[in-house]
Protein backbone atom coordinates (compact mmCIF):
# COMPACT_ATOMS: atom_id res chain seq x y z
CA UNK A 1 0.00 0.00 0.00
CA UNK A 2 1.69 3.37 -0.94
CA UNK A 3 2.38 6.01 1.93
CA UNK A 4 -0.94 6.82 3.91
CA UNK A 5 -1.69 9.77 5.68
CA UNK A 6 -4.07 8.74 8.99
CA UNK A 7 -6.13 10.92 10.79
CA UNK A 8 -7.89 10.09 13.82
CA UNK A 9 -10.42 12.50 15.65
CA UNK A 10 -9.65 15.21 18.34
CA UNK A 11 -12.04 13.83 20.58
CA UNK A 12 -9.26 10.31 20.85
CA UNK A 13 -7.18 10.29 23.80
CA UNK A 14 -3.48 9.98 23.20
CA UNK A 15 -2.90 7.38 25.67
CA UNK A 16 -4.81 4.52 24.64
CA UNK A 17 -4.56 3.21 21.04
CA UNK A 18 -8.32 2.49 20.68
CA UNK A 19 -9.58 4.95 18.12
CA UNK A 20 -10.54 4.73 14.84
CA UNK A 21 -8.52 6.12 12.28
CA UNK A 22 -9.70 7.91 8.45
CA UNK A 23 -7.61 8.72 5.40
CA UNK A 24 -8.09 9.75 2.10
CA UNK A 25 -7.49 7.73 -0.67
CA UNK A 26 -7.53 7.98 -4.55
CA UNK A 27 -10.92 5.55 -4.96
CA UNK A 28 -12.47 6.63 -1.34
CA UNK A 29 -12.06 6.33 2.06
CA UNK A 30 -9.98 4.05 4.48
CA UNK A 31 -10.95 3.13 8.05
CA UNK A 32 -9.21 1.60 10.72
CA UNK A 33 -8.75 0.49 14.28
CA UNK A 34 -5.34 2.25 15.39
CA UNK A 35 -4.58 -1.42 17.68
CA UNK A 36 -5.18 -3.11 14.51
CA UNK A 37 -3.36 -1.22 11.63
CA UNK A 38 -3.45 -4.00 9.27
CA UNK A 39 -7.28 -4.49 8.96
CA UNK A 40 -8.48 -1.81 7.09
CA UNK A 41 -11.97 -1.28 5.21
CA UNK A 42 -12.73 0.74 2.55
CA UNK A 43 -15.90 3.11 1.63
CA UNK A 44 -17.02 5.80 -0.78
CA UNK A 45 -17.00 9.39 1.14
CA UNK A 46 -20.94 8.78 0.52
CA UNK A 47 -21.77 5.75 2.34
CA UNK A 48 -19.62 7.00 5.28
CA UNK A 49 -21.47 10.10 4.93
CA UNK A 50 -24.57 8.51 5.43
CA UNK A 51 -23.19 5.93 8.42
CA UNK A 52 -22.41 9.18 10.08
CA UNK A 53 -25.95 10.83 9.91
CA UNK A 54 -27.41 7.29 11.07
CA UNK A 55 -25.57 8.05 13.98
CA UNK A 56 -26.04 10.77 14.83
CA UNK A 57 -29.71 10.53 14.12
CA UNK A 58 -30.01 7.77 16.51
CA UNK A 59 -31.30 5.71 13.65
CA UNK A 60 -28.58 2.23 14.57
CA UNK A 61 -28.74 -0.03 17.13
CA UNK A 62 -26.50 1.39 19.33
CA UNK A 63 -26.82 -2.39 22.02
CA UNK A 64 -24.56 -4.16 19.69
Amino acid sequence: MPHTTWRKSSFSADVHQNCVELAAAGNGIRLRESDEPDAVLRTSPAALGIFIRAVKDGRLDRTL
